[in-house]
């Protein structure tokens, strides 16, 4: 259940009673009870986590950080590893308290500890998730460590292979998280058949997903279809190649936030590596402007790829000749017509 609460910002001592005393009467106006509770204001907050992993005989070795800052609505939609925003002894540190606290509560398996980062690297506990997250692969690309397979060997009784001492981070991982939702139209889900699935690929491009052409997205169920993870030699490269290929993923039939995740990676704070918890809110503005008219362009342009592609599969199997080639019919149009260009 969500509990509705009455909120006022303290930014100094003088400040107290009179915030005090409102947050009371509003809250007894709005809701008849005036209980206050007091929390402390963390500052441009990120959103900082660290994948640990222990075994049955008491060992425990964290596998470094991910940023997870780019939420909407308290959900991740794009994460990166290394974090932009640690330095080295601020990483450092993290990670051994990590470990400590799972040592604490005798942990095996795969988990993350989850902390809350201030804009003066001061950092805070915020909670620990007891599994396997979304956002592991970007943590297998950067580690070189296969998390799902480490989990089952912990489960099966093994002694925890990893050292500490010889775990590294490598290069720079990105994760986003492909949703089948209409980001003009306040992120509603978007249900539907898929009508035409083209997956990237390459060098340091990595795919979790589950759909396929003809695959229908229930109403049931979160709308993330898949996750698109690249990896390159540096955090620059690590954009350049997600931003390649989001333009190359291609699903039609229904809505997707593909256009709003190339945005991000265009958006200068994100470059930069200067965003937290507010990214979303402070570049809502921008994130949401609509490329309609070139994202029509670039459907018509795919339907018309697909007719032609029908049509060499229809010239193909009347011809007589098994030697004979399908010719395109735009390429043949393009000829009488005297405007194609080679």
């Amino acid at each position: 259940m969500e509990v509705e609460r009455v909120c006022a910002w303290i930014h100094n001592e003088s400040e107290v009673v009179e915030a005090y005393n409102t947050a009371r009467s509003e809250s007894m106006s709005a809701f008849g009870d005036d209980t206050v509770y007091l929390e402390k204001f963390v500052e441009e907050p990120h959103h900082i986590e660290f994948q640990v992993l222990g075994d049955n005989h008491g060992n425990v070795i964290h596998l470094f950080d991910r940023e997870c800052s780019v939420q909407r609505r308290n959900q991740k939609i794009v994460e990166e590893s290394p974090s932009p925003f640690l330095t080295p002894e601020l990483r450092k540190e993290m990670g051994e308290k990590a470990v400590a606290a799972a040592k604490a509560v005798n942990y095996s398996g795969a988990g993350t500890i989850e902390f809350l980062v201030d804009k003066y690297r001061h950092f805070y506990f915020l909670e620990m998730n007891t599994r396997l997250q979304v956002e592991h692969p970007i943590t297998e690309e950067v580690v070189g460590v296969d998390l799902v397979k480490e989990q089952i060997r912990v489960a099966a009784g093994e002694v925890l292979h990893l050292k500490q001492e010889n775990l590294f981070q490598h290069g720079h991982a990105i994760e986003c998280r492909i949703c089948a939702e209409d980001t003009e139209n306040n992120f509603m889900p978007s249900p539907g058949i898929i009508k035409l699935l083209a997956e990237p690929n390459g060098i340091g491009v990595r795919i979790d997903s589950y759909v396929y052409e003809g695959y229908e997205i229930p109403i049931y169920y979160d709308p993330m279809i898949g996750k698109l993870i690249v990896w390159a030699t540096d955090r620059q490269y690590a954009i350049e190649r997600m931003r390649r290929v989001l333009y190359e993923y291609k699903i039609t039939g229904l809505k997707t936030n593909l256009s709003y995740l190339k945005r991000i990676m265009h958006n200068p704070d994100f470059m930069k590596g200067e965003y937290n918890t507010l990214f979303i809110e402070k570049n809502s503005r921008m994130l949401q402007r609509s490329n309609g008219n070139n994202e029509e362009i670039e459907n018509i342009a795919m339907i018309a790829a697909y007719i032609d592609y029908l049509m060499n599969l229809e010239e193909n199997s009347s011809t007589q000749s098994p030697d004979a080639r399908p010719i395109s019919r735009w390429r043949e149009f393009g000829l009488q017509k005297g405007v194609l260009r080679i």
